[in-house]
């Protein structure tokens, strides 16, 4: 089988999948990104002397360098359950037949992607099974498999769906792939460490107060026992409360409803946390602290992959090839 040494980051946002394969062992040569300031996170994070190519659907595959393998989360706003599900409708998910495309015009042979676990109900499993279809039109054996970041080196809980190609005529026969499996779950108090003052304004708790005196809240919760309970994680994105020990709930692009108990007071997570809670070492981290305000890494660190979940995954797929 062909060996792995190099990888393109496609759709790249702030370089989660890179950085996850950069831990296993593998080399960036190039990505691809639009946002504007999501490219401006990246290039704080790494010693970034590639190219980027910009919107992949502009791309000409013969100006592409050579990489073993091709990395990438395409757009899943389109086929979220928090979305409108408009699935392939969306311009959005015709992203994937951009990267379709690359893979086939390139001959690739490995590849990585990801996508939310919307995707593998929606249109009654219709969209999923016609992107492996094409996937397998293109000349690649795929596998994929929902994994939850919970379980690959974070407290966070956040269930993806990934998938792994290998071209058909590179496949080895006297083994199989195997997805990583579970390891233990670091403690959620070695994440929320942000030291900025991000205890919450008066405005900020009057508005919180009202929020646990609504309709659907009143007489649920006392402040003062809330306030007690250290690294307690109390989610505010839905008309009603919810509370989380030892993990926070999936973050997301657009989440900013996360708050949690430190020494007695409420706190807002920070995009500093955000990113550790994504799998991003402290030194990336202390790379954009001070430098990329929390509107945008909140955002950021919402729309990433888990790093830890895609180191996890790649090291099984340099096993596999051997």
């Amino acid at each position: 089988m062909s060996k792995i040494n190099t990888f393109m980051d496609f759709c790249s946002g702030i370089g989660g999948g890179r950085l996850g394969l950069e831990k296993a062992g593998l080399n960036c040569i190039a990505y691809s990104e639009i946002d504007k300031q999501a490219i401006k996170t990246y290039n704080f994070l790494y010693d970034n002397n590639e190219n980027n190519f910009g919107n992949l659907m502009n791309i000409n595959s013969a100006e592409l360098p050579y990489f073993d393998l091709m990395i990438a989360g395409f757009p899943c706003q389109t086929f979220s359950v928090i979305g409108q599900r408009k699935g392939m409708n969306d311009s959005r998910g015709q992203i994937i037949y951009g990267l379709i495309r690359i893979l086939k015009e390139k001959s690739i042979p490995y590849f990585i992607l990801e996508n939310v676990k919307g995707l593998v109900n929606h249109n009654s499993g219709q969209t999923i099974k016609q992107i492996i279809n094409d996937l397998n039109d293109a000349g690649y054996s795929v596998r994929f498999k929902v994994l939850n970041s919970l379980h690959y080196g974070v407290p966070q809980m956040r269930e993806r769906v990934y998938f792994v190609g290998v071209l058909k005529n590179l496949i080895n026969t006297e083994k199989k792939f195997e997805w990583p499996l579970h390891i233990k779950q670091p403690k959620l108090n070695e994440y929320l460490i942000d030291n900025c003052e991000a205890s919450l304004d008066l405005a900020s708790f009057e508005t919180f107060n009202r929020y646990l005196k609504n309709k659907y809240n009143n007489r649920k919760f006392i402040l003062d026992e809330l306030l007690k309970e250290d690294y307690l994680v109390l989610d505010t994105r839905q008309s009603d409360l919810r509370l989380y020990r030892d993990k926070v709930p999936t973050l997301r692009t657009g989440r900013h409803g996360i708050l949690y108990v430190r020494s007695g007071k409420f706190r807002k997570l920070s995009g500093y946390e955000a990113l550790l809670l994504q799998g991003f070492p402290k030194s990336y981290a202390d790379r954009v602290k001070n430098k990329i305000s929390d509107k945008y890494l909140l955002c950021q660190a919402g729309n990433a992959m888990t790093v830890s979940t895609i180191e996890a995954i790649g090291r099984k797929l340099v096993e596999y090839v051997g």
